[in-house]
């Protein structure tokens, strides 16, 4: 029966993976011809794809807080590659990502293909890249990055990488923290975190081959950028994540 359902699971992926083909050999014919869509129609049509993949992976999506109705920096705690189309699914955005997911087998066409900016870890060409991301939020398109800059099993937040939050200061658009947590029995999914020397299809296998785990996703309150300072800025964001996700922190009374 675990067997069969993970042939259906998997078959119903497949599909939806062929429908993400479709769409971006689409816009890569519109791009060869001199027909490029607008950056708002592809996210569009992005965020309408991660949201039938989003259904296709084995999990019950419980999501609190208020979706923000301008452009904002969406800044979220990363444990998966399943992250991106749990959370692309809720608005049009861009996506930061690491330059290994571009060498992916089909979905890192994929992920070109709807917009996606890669970073290079190590590369220190930060200066580009921030005029990159200022540009998308100029342009008025929100943007979702993830400040560990690495997954995690999600028992403890790394620290940010407060460089990436430049952007949003000289644009002057608020902060979208996101807290994301997957829970299986009522404890951390151990099989979700995507991590270490995981290979994409074992990882899929596993995952597919489970029953459904828990996806809770809070949007916190909103963080103004305006006239912060980055490292602080950072820490606010990482505090507010933090607490979210483990409670607040035990204030230590002076000896």
């Amino acid at each position: 029966m675990r067997r069969l359902r993970l042939y259906a699971r998997l078959a119903r992926l497949a599909a939806v993976v062929a429908i993400g083909l479709i769409l971006a050999s689409g816009l890569r014919l519109q791009a060869v011809i001199g027909k490029l869509p607008r950056h708002a129609a592809r996210h569009r049509l992005c965020r309408w794809w991660l949201a039938r993949l989003a259904a296709a992976l084995p999990y019950k999506v419980h999501l609190t807080g208020v979706q923000p109705s301008r452009t904002a920096l969406w800044l979220s705690n990363h444990q998966s590659w399943a992250d991106i189309p749990l959370l692309g699914m809720l608005q049009p955005m861009a996506f930061l990502s690491k330059s290994e997911l571009r060498h992916w087998p089909l979905l890192g066409w994929l992920a070109a293909e709807a917009g996606t900016l890669f970073i290079k870890r190590g590369s220190g060409d930060s200066g580009m890249l921030n005029q990159q991301l200022g540009e998308e939020l100029r342009q008025g398109r929100s943007l979702l990055i993830f400040p560990e800059g690495t997954t995690t099993n999600g028992a403890a937040l790394r620290t940010f990488h407060s460089r990436l939050l430049a952007c949003a200061i000289e644009t002057g658009m608020p902060i979208q923290p996101v807290a994301i947590r997957y829970l299986r029995n009522g404890e951390l999914d151990p099989i979700s975190p995507f991590i270490g020397d995981d290979d994409l299809l074992s990882h899929l296998i596993r995952l597919l081959g489970a029953d459904h785990a828990a996806v809770e996703i809070q949007l916190l309150q909103p963080i103004d950028s305006r006239g912060m300072e980055r490292n602080r800025l950072g820490r606010a964001c990482h505090a507010a994540i933090s607490e979210a996700l483990y409670g607040p922190v035990p204030v230590r009374e002076a000896a």
